[in-house]
């Protein structure tokens, strides 16, 4: 299990707007957004405000992934990224 954690976001700020999204080489995909998870994100990630928890990795998961928390009405965004590398046989 990998836990990505979400560092730009505050537990001071009031009802944040929380994005995650994966790049892989060029492509970006938006897997939480408007409060949900994303097929086919959401029969394995969890989400917290503070990370998100994959119960299992495959290399396929490799790549960044870029959280932006959205205060307000869109005037601040803070953003964080974690590259994440998965190594060895997928299991």
């Amino acid at each position: 299990a990998v836990d990505i954690p979400c560092s730009a976001y505050r537990s001071s700020w009031v009802s944040p707007r929380i994005e995650w999204k994966f790049q892989k080489g060029s492509s970006l995909v938006l897997f939480y957004y408007g409060g949900e998870l994303t097929e086919p994100y959401r029969n394995r990630v969890r989400f917290s405000p503070t990370a998100i928890h994959f119960e299992s990795v495959t290399r396929e998961d490799s790549g960044k992934y870029i959280c932006e928390v959205v205060v307000g009405d869109g005037s601040h965004i803070a953003k964080s990224e974690v590259t994440l590398t998965v190594q060895g046989e997928d299991t």
